[in-house]
């Protein structure tokens, strides 16, 4: 690098050990090794922070991916896992004037991809015409038959797609992959742009970087207006939970307002799509879907499909539901498409592409492959229906010798395409710039005005200098890009700051949804309930150093009831109970709070941990101690900071039923005449009223008191007759209940259970009563579920 202007000795110590790749352009430094401008005043900002206040700022910007739950899956040999969210702590920087070419260049990409597809699904005149291989379309595992002739109801095959992108060695950008089927990246964009504004506050206000927020309320704007006469509902479809950027899913579902769906969430009744919800069916009119094509109908596409919908590609024909993007689209990510399109620009639009592809050679035709042969060194082999980048996704490796046989025999099922070297850009590792190769993802959404770039987006950066180390599953980080204005940049949200305020009504509940709610607080009941026990119990073994004595041995038996080992401290039905309540509450990632399952990730870490190494006795009360504490705070979170919605109802009416089961099944064993001594005042504990009974109660610990306080004391938080009142009045808000209605099922049975209860005295309470309760209990859930979660 060349020294940098006199006075800028700061600078030149923080660039030292910056030295580019030969031969490969660098977006830090320009041909002559100077600072870019766009540059120039982040990079003098970072050289003049303090020694460590820079790794200050980096640990801010990671705390809060962590408090937000910004992960990825990484795909391992066994299961999957979710790993941090990998960010490079400096952000690309892209000149305004640049960014404007960059998107014009893809907006005409863009507008050929979409002819291209009406084409294909249309007249199909340039596969007729010889302007495309008919086998090359017709082999594709996107290219849907049972859709050619099928119109999009809103006129567009594509309404959301984005492209990678790279610099090439001539220092111009280059196409390297279209993503036209279900393009991720949008969310973790935002999350990007939060996290390294954290970091960089002070230089982000005045960098005049190009808000985000008017993108997406353009975007969220266009999908309202798809509804036939404004109205009607905008869902988002996800492959679900397992899928590898399912947090992006809820991420944007939250952030939109929009209701995030699974393909069991929906049916189709006489053409019409609709969503299953506690309120019966209710229609739906556009899906934005980050669901590949194949696996949304398994009548009529992938009959092994269990993530779909049977008969959504009727209710399309029907022109009932807009999708975004058009089912079959992902034709159009073909590889050896990229061989094409250069000419397609000619023929339909009379000029060359603004911005080219990466060179491709398609090998069904002889001459290509003629060209192939002679310059296989420089080329990277795939096969012709592969789609992403093709240094990372799914190479052929051709042979050391008999190469042009090779060729031959694979003939049309082969693309070659020229090796890409990669401009780098700067990335920080172990305190130090160094150049690392990254790659640009533009997300072009179309709005009433037609196609708009995202400004900034979604760089990749590698590992490595190997170009190929650059997909998060390889290591890759990622960065938040900063397209710099010319002018001061307004701030932008979300929000139309014109027109009237309008509270928006609460969304309709997917049932799905709705049952993940009721388990997810019966799981976390149910812990609850087991790690009370668990301190009640080794406290007790503590006390008497005899794990024979009656007491213990009567806990013990009890405990495995519940299902539960009685020789582990932290036994693994423990363990699960907490992991199915974390999994429970993924499943509704975009209906519950970040803090709440940031929370329940917390306990379940803690309980994972406990398990390895707590022992019996004093050690194992005191783990349970700490777990109740952070069972309470998951549960003030819940009830402080949830929105009173159809979904809050059937979290609280899970809490409810299991806590009436436990304290039911609780007081069965523990208050029965033939339990040991002890037993009345561990039921007391375990049901943490001991203070309650104190006060309430001027005689020592009797069954009756005992059955008094923890089954018919209405005031009792933790009393049967209690959990039965707050679910009967959960219940009247719901769909289908209430005053001046017909009595359901449902509500004759909560009625029934908790007028048989209240009738009752302390001392007629047997243990026949209490089996019988836990009989009807488990009848409500049935119930519940009949009713709404179905």
């Amino acid at each position: 690098m060349q020294s940098q202007s006199q006075g800028e000795g700061p600078l030149d110590e923080f660039l030292s050990g910056y030295v580019p790749q030969e031969g490969v352009p660098d977006e830090l430094l320009g041909p002559d090794g100077e600072v870019r401008p766009v540059w120039a005043g982040f990079v003098k900002r970072l050289a003049a922070m303090p020694e460590g206040r820079l790794a200050e700022r980096i640990a801010h910007g990671d705390r809060y991916l962590r408090d937000a739950g910004v992960y990825f899956r990484r795909y391992g040999p066994e299961d999957p896992t979710n790993r941090d969210w990998p960010l490079s702590h400096v952000p690309l920087l892209i000149a305004e004037d640049e960014w404007d070419e960059i998107a014009a260049g893809l907006i005409e990409r863009a507008e050929l991809l979409e002819k291209l597809a009406a084409d294909l699904y249309g007249e199909n005149r340039l596969v007729a015409e010889g302007h495309l291989p008919a086998s090359l379309i017709a082999e594709s595992p996107e290219w849907l038959h049972p859709l050619v002739g099928v119109k999009p109801r809103e006129g567009h095959f594509l309404d959301f797609i984005a492209f990678d992108i790279g610099r090439g060695p001539n220092g111009k950008w280059w196409v390297l992959c279209d993503r036209t089927q279900a393009p991720s990246g949008a969310g973790f964009a935002l999350e990007n742009r939060i996290a390294t504004t954290r970091v960089y506050s002070d230089i982000f206000v005045g960098a005049n970087v190009t808000r985000l927020s008017g993108f997406f309320r353009k975007f969220r704007d266009r999908l309202m207006d798809l509804r036939p006469g404004h109205q009607g509902r905008v869902g988002i479809l996800t492959p679900g939970p397992m899928n590898a950027t399912y947090f992006e899913h809820a991420y944007i579902a939250r952030y939109l307002g929009f209701t995030l769906l699974e393909g069991d969430d929906l049916t189709v009744q006489n053409g019409e799509l609709m969503i299953r919800t506690i309120d019966g069916l209710q229609p739906i009119s556009v899906l934005w879907r980050r669901l590949d094509a194949q696996w949304s109908d398994p009548l009529e596409l992938n009959e092994g499909s269990q993530l779909g919908t049977p008969g959504l590609l009727g209710a399309i024909r029907s022109g009932n539901v807009s999708m975004v993007n058009a089912l079959g689209t992902g034709v159009l990510e073909t590889r050896a498409l990229m061989a094409f399109l250069p000419r397609l620009s000619e023929l339909l639009d009379g000029r060359p592409l603004r911005m080219p592809n990466v060179a491709t050679w398609w090998c069904g035709q002889e001459s290509e492959r003629a060209h192939v042969r002679a310059n296989s060194s420089g080329m990277l082999f795939s096969s012709s229906w592969a789609t992403g980048l093709a240094h990372e996704t799914d190479g052929v490796t051709p042979p050391p010798s008999a190469l042009d046989a090779w060729i031959e025999r694979r003939g049309a099922s082969l693309v070659a395409q020229e090796q890409v070297h990669l401009s780098t850009a700067p990335a920080l590792i172990d305190g130090k710039l160094v150049p690392r190769p990254m790659t640009l993802r533009v997300f072009l959404a179309r709005t009433e005005k037609g196609w708009t770039a995202m400004p900034g987006g979604f760089a990749r950066i590698g590992s490595s200098e190997d170009s190929s180390a650059i997909a998060m599953q390889e290591g890759g980080q990622v960065a938040d890009v900063w397209v710099i204005s010319r002018q001061t940049e307004l701030s932008d949200t979300l929000a139309d700051t014109v027109g009237k305020f309008e509270r928006t009504p609460p969304g309709a509940l997917p049932s799905r949804a709705a049952d993940n709610l009721f388990w997810l607080g019966r799981y976390v009941e149910r812990s609850e309930h087991i790690v009370r026990v668990l301190r009640a119990h080794h406290a007790r073994l503590a006390e008497s150093e005899m794990p024979d004595a009656p007491l213990p041995l009567f806990a013990a038996r009890y405990l495995e009831n519940l299902g539960c080992s009685s020789v582990e401290a932290v036994p693994s039905e423990l363990v699960d109970s907490v992991s199915a309540a974390l999994n429970s509450a993924g499943k509704v990632a975009d209906r519950f709070s970040v803090d709440g399952t940031l929370a329940l990730v917390d306990l379940t870490r803690t309980v994972c941990e406990f398990a390895e190494r707590v022992q019996p006795g004093d050690d194992a009360a005191s783990a349970m101690s700490v777990l109740i504490r952070k069972l309470n705070g998951f549960s003030g979170l819940v009830h402080d900071n949830m929105y009173r919605f159809a979904g809050w109802r059937f979290l609280s009416i899970g809490r409810a039923v299991e806590r009436a089961v436990t304290m039911t099944k609780c007081l069965a064993d523990f208050a029965d005449p033939s339990a040991p001594a002890g037993a009345l005042d561990m039921a007391v504990e375990i049901a943490d009223s001991v203070m309650t009974h104190h006060r309430r109660y001027t005689v020592a610990t009797s069954r009756a008191t005992v059955i008094d306080l923890l089954a018919l004391d209405e005031l009792n938080p933790r009393s049967i007759l209690c959990q039965l009142g707050d679910i009967e009045e959960h219940l009247s808000h719901l769909p289908g209940t209430g005053q001046h209605r017909q009595m359901t099922p449902l509500t004759r049975a909560v009625l029934r259970a908790r007028t048989d209860l209240a009738l009752q005295l302390p001392e007629t309470v047997g243990r026949n009563d209490l089996e019988r309760l836990v009989d009807d209990l488990s009848g409500i859930s049935d119930q519940l579920t009949l009713a709404y979660l179905s």
